[in-house]
């Protein structure tokens, strides 16, 4: 990022576009967008902290656990559960609560680690574009200056499409596992 800073600076001032004034609405501009990230950050790992305690995520995969569903059962209660999980909290803390228990539920289930490890981090990413907490919303809405409703409307056809990507992923696992099958053998 500070390459990129530096050589659009230098860039500007070879091409004679860089002003004081710029100077200071971009600088402006990029205090305003990292306080807002700060604030999200900090206002999701104090929802998470407080969920951890409470320890929610747990007995929820507990739950799901006692239900012995059949493996695909199993991917749909799980693919509801982490969109559930991204409507509150953030990706880093949907994968450090629940991994430790849905993992071990889906290598009983017969899933592999690999292949599950990439559905993981689809539907945390799924996450990340849910209101109320999905922090790229929020990015977005801070980039562009538009209402987060709105900006959360328009993320709904990509929302739908991970979710065409999961079920396909899901029909054929082989597309998560043909390149680390065809490295290791």
């Amino acid at each position: 990022a500070a390459v990129g800073v530096a050589a659009a600076l230098l860039l500007a001032l070879v091409m004679g576009q860089l002003t004081i004034p710029l100077l200071i609405e971009t600088i402006t501009g990029a205090i305003r967008t990292s306080c807002m990230v700060c604030i999200i950050l900090i206002s999701a790992a104090f929802l998470s902290t407080a969920m951890g305690y409470l320890h929610v995520p747990a007995n929820v995969a507990r739950a799901i656990a006692a239900m012995e569903l059949s493996p695909f059962g199993l991917i749909l209660i799980l693919s509801l559960f982490y969109i559930l999980l991204g409507l509150f909290l953030d990706g880093i803390s949907i994968i450090v609560m629940s991994l430790p228990i849905t993992l071990p539920l889906a290598m009983q289930a017969g899933f592999d680690p690999i292949w599950f490890g990439i559905y993981l981090v689809i539907m945390t990413e799924m996450g990340q574009i849910t209101p109320p907490v999905g922090f790229n919303l929020f990015v977005l809405q801070g980039l562009t200056g538009e209402p987060i409703g709105r900006v959360a409307l328009a993320s709904l056809p990509f929302f739908f499409l991970m979710c065409l990507g999961v079920a396909i992923l899901c029909v054929f696992p082989q597309i998560a596992l043909w390149l680390p099958t065809l490295l290791y053998g």
